[in-house]
């Protein structure tokens, strides 16, 4: 099966190019939202875990990009035109802010989305591995929640303790935390990425060859 479809030809695509396009239908703001908010609890439902203790949400943290990549890739086999990407960048960073994400980290995961916006207009939104790079890209967001902690490593642990950890939980963060580890969880959480792009088109196989990213 090859690796693109091309979409039939027409004199903006002879070419090989497709115009691009901010022309949204009610179709794709509901996919935008419905395929949001599912990624959300996702990521939301494995960050939780983190409360059982700082070494539990080490190790549990890169997971959350690969179980969350089944429901972004299917997004990514209904996008078809530039700014559904962004805008679901958009909804989730204005979303984990609303959990406790500093304001930077919606900044980053509108970056990140940009990013993969030109990676899947590259592939003519039809490529199976330009949606899973997408994919890549976008899950290096996880480096967003952390840049309070690289400005500030004492006062990062010590908010944590006054909101809702309590101390001994800050206690536990100040011994498991480092610069090193935190780089470590993000680089692992970009491969689970990529792992979960691919498990993404896998088990969606049948829908994307349907869409036309078989």
């Amino acid at each position: 099966m090859s690796d693109t479809v091309a979409p039939p030809q027409t004199a903006a695509t002879a070419t090989g190019r497709l115009p691009f396009t901010l022309k949204f239908k009610a179709r794709d703001f509901l996919n935008v939202a419905i395929f949001a908010v599912i990624y959300i609890v996702v990521i939301f439902a494995v960050a939780m875990l983190g409360i059982i203790s700082p070494l539990v949400m080490v190790i549990t943290l890169p997971l959350a990009p690969l179980v969350a990549g089944i429901p972004y890739m299917l997004f990514l086999s209904r996008v078809r035109h530039g700014g559904m990407i962004t805008l679901f960048g958009i909804v989730f960073g204005l979303a984990s802010m609303g959990w406790g994400h500093p304001w930077q980290s919606a900044l980053v995961v509108v970056a990140v989305s940009l990013i993969g916006e030109l990676v899947m207009y590259a592939g003519r939104y039809r490529s199976r591995w330009a949606a899973i790079w997408a994919y890549t890209i976008f899950s290096a967001w996880m480096i967003g929640p952390w840049i309070p902690f690289f400005l500030d490593p004492a006062g990062y642990i010590s908010q944590q303790a006054s909101q809702s950890m309590g101390g001994e939980y800050a206690t536990q963060m100040e011994a498991v935390l480092t610069g090193p580890v935190v780089l470590g969880v993000w680089i692992v959480g970009i491969v689970f990425g990529f792992l979960g792009g691919l498990l993404g088109a896998a088990v969606l196989r049948k829908h994307f060859a349907k869409a036309g990213l078989a």
